[in-house]
């Protein structure tokens, strides 16, 4: 079952997803499960953003640092 977040004032993808994953390097498993909020950089309140269940091991090309 899909979980959904609802954004804070100054939420951004890295924040959010350690708040529902534990660990920013998931933020491209939420991004991908929200493309169409994907402009936002920072959110204000009261957006909905779907949570989709962790895997194992999610790998994405991110740069080095942000792994």
């Amino acid at each position: 079952m899909e979980r959904v977040y609802t954004t804070i004032q100054g939420d951004m993808w890295d924040t959010i997803s350690y708040k529902v994953y534990g660990d920013e390097k998931y933020m491209g498993l939420l991004m991908q499960a929200n493309q169409e909020l994907l402009d936002i950089f920072v959110f204000g309140a009261g957006t909905i953003l779907i949570v989709p269940e962790q895997k194992e091991e999610v790998i994405f090309d991110m740069p080095l640092w942000r792994q």
